[in-house]
């Protein structure tokens, strides 16, 4: 029978009990609001039975939502102090939680799953974006079923903004050229404990179809070499990747442009006529 969140003690009690003050050193900031927690455990949709993979839960906050909500939770904790109050919460929710000790970085957390799971996590803000492209560049389709993250609001805006726009660059296009992406949810500073110097938000990703011919590795290179020299005409910042000029070129992109013109289906395009570029024949 599953434990209500209810039924448990108060978070703050566990993180007082334990001593478990946050640590900046590994980027952490606790969310005590339980109605919260269950808002964010809620927007995969239906977790009853479902796998969830969970970093850095810290004293389980979210986790306690996550198991609420039905899931069974494997949750990977860096910080050896939260591992007792992490422990607790297996006991209230027998069968539902593992709890790995470990960086998220160096763990092969695909072989941990017999079937994908969701990703579901208040992310260590000193690693987040380093875990969302490792996670975005897996095989496709991916190991995850999809992505529900919360992100310093500026960095959110980075991973669902379009075209043009301020925030528009490399995020972008590498979490929306087979994936979608949108903002669950912003989450003010104030939620926090200790509320930390900027906003941040839920952004939920589900994974779509790849388009044929295009390569993961060669379109991280072309954007970071497009948005790297974000300034400078395409003409110039994609000079250190072979094939690119001429991939503009044949698709028609003039190289008088700059990153931020281009959209998520141009990079696409470009990176496909750059794999596929033609071959010279020597004379």
């Amino acid at each position: 029978m599953i434990a209500p969140a209810t039924a448990l003690p108060p978070l703050r009690e566990v993180i007082a009990r334990h001593g478990l003050n946050a640590s900046k050193a590994l980027g952490q900031n606790f969310l005590f609001d339980g109605q919260l927690l269950a808002r964010i455990a809620a927007v995969p949709g239906d977790l009853h039975d479902a796998e969830v993979l969970e970093v850095g839960p810290g004293p389980g906050g979210l986790t306690r939502a996550l198991l609420a909500a039905g899931a069974r939770v494997t949750a990977i904790e860096r910080d050896h102090r939260c591992i007792p109050a992490l422990a607790e919460l297996g006991e209230a929710f027998p069968g539902q939680l593992t709890v790995i000790e470990g960086d998220a970085l160096a763990i092969d957390a695909p072989s941990l799953f017999t079937t994908k799971p969701h990703i579901v996590s208040n992310l260590p803000y000193n690693v987040g974006t380093a875990l969302l492209v490792g996670w975005l560049s897996a095989d496709w389709a991916p190991w995850w079923q999809s992505l529900t993250l919360m992100f310093q609001k500026e960095v959110a805006e980075r991973i669902v903004a379009t075209t043009n726009s301020d925030h528009y660059g490399r995020l972008a296009v590498l979490a929306q050229w087979r994936s979608t992406s949108r903002i669950a949810m912003p989450v003010h500073r104030s939620a926090f404990t200790p509320p930390p110097k900027v906003m941040s938000a839920v952004v939920h990703i589900t994974p779509q179809a790849a388009p044929e011919c295009v390569d993961f590795a060669l379109l991280e290179r072309l954007t970071g070499a497009a948005f790297g020299q974000r300034r400078k005409m395409l003409r110039q910042s994609l000079k250190s990747v072979p094939g690119a000029l001429d991939a503009l070129e044949r698709i028609g992109i003039d190289g008088t442009r700059r990153a931020e013109t281009l959209s998520v289906l141009d990079f696409v395009a470009l990176a496909r006529a750059a794999k596929t570029r033609p071959l010279t024949v020597s004379g």
